[in-house]
């Protein structure tokens, strides 16, 4: 909750006018409770889950529905899905949407309820100035840094045999993954990738719009990773060392078993520690 009644009150604390983005910003955050903007990260994350693979899974079963001839115009499988022999029902596309959206709701909306004296302890803030483009730019980089690296490691753990049996398996369940199937696992593993994702903002505070924007970045990462479609003029090619669905579905594909191919957003650590499979 921000400390002033009015824009006029704000401006003055800044020394200067407010640009369009705080005075908007001061309009909406001014008189709620600091937790509860914190607790606005569940219904982003469940909107975005629901909204974000949207597209490609109807694209997919419009496909799949379709006659031979009909599916070729539409979409062509065999050229941008990964694994084209690989075709889910629409059951199948509702079951991982219901199961991960109950599973999300329960565990981040629990965690976020608990979580918030951490939150602030860390020195994530609420109010004015709101942060530059550089300085957000700036803080992803940091954060993607540090939950590739720390993520990197939870998964080579969670793929040990008490980890997989336990936990992990559940995430495993399908080996042609799609959208919506990047936050489906075990309520268990959910919390514990929670950590890595949280440990770049604890380490570099931000803004509270930050981090809904680093939570939205984060979920849209593993949404575009575990989409089953390596498609040419996808945009996160232009990024170094990005592995994409590609380098992801290679470790789906061989399950339980899988070695190799544990990096969630860049590739180095992989090649770093010798577990880069070519795809």
């Amino acid at each position: 909750m921000l400390p002033y009644a009015t824009a006029a009150e704000a401006e003055a604390a800044l020394g200067r006018a407010m640009t369009r983005a705080e005075a908007a910003w001061l309009r909406y955050s001014a008189f709620v409770p600091d937790h509860l903007l914190y607790c606005h990260n569940v219904a982003i994350l469940l909107i975005l889950y629901t909204i974000a693979p949207l597209p490609l899974a109807l694209l997919e079963l419009r496909a799949r529905a379709a006659p031979d001839g009909v599916a070729a115009a539409v979409m062509r499988p065999s050229t941008y899905k990964l694994q084209p022999r690989a075709q889910l029902s629409p059951a199948a596309f509702l079951r991982c949407y219901l199961d991960t959206g109950r599973v999300l709701l329960l565990t981040v909306g629990a965690l976020s309820l608990v979580s918030y004296p951490a939150v602030k302890m860390v020195g994530i803030r609420t109010g004015l100035p709101l942060p530059s483009a550089g300085e957000v730019a700036a803080q992803m980089l940091v954060y993607l840094l540090v939950e590739d690296y720390l993520g990197y490691w939870i998964h080579r753990l969670l793929h040990t045999r008490w980890g997989y049996h336990n936990i992990h398996r559940v995430h495993h369940e399908f080996t042609a993954p799609f959208g919506y199937a990047a936050p489906y696992a075990h309520w268990a593993e959910v919390l514990i990738l929670g950590v890595p994702a949280f440990t770049g903002p604890a380490i570099v505070p931000c803004h509270m719009t930050t981090l809904w924007l680093w939570f939205v970045l984060r979920h849209l990462e593993a949404i575009d990773i575990h989409s089953g479609f390596n498609f040419p003029f996808n945009p996160t090619k232009l990024i170094p060392f990005y592995g994409g669905a590609d380098h992801h579905d290679y470790h789906h594909r061989v399950g339980g078993q899988s070695q190799s191919n544990f990096s969630s957003v860049f590739t180095f650590c992989d090649y770093l520690y010798g577990t880069d499979k070519a795809c």
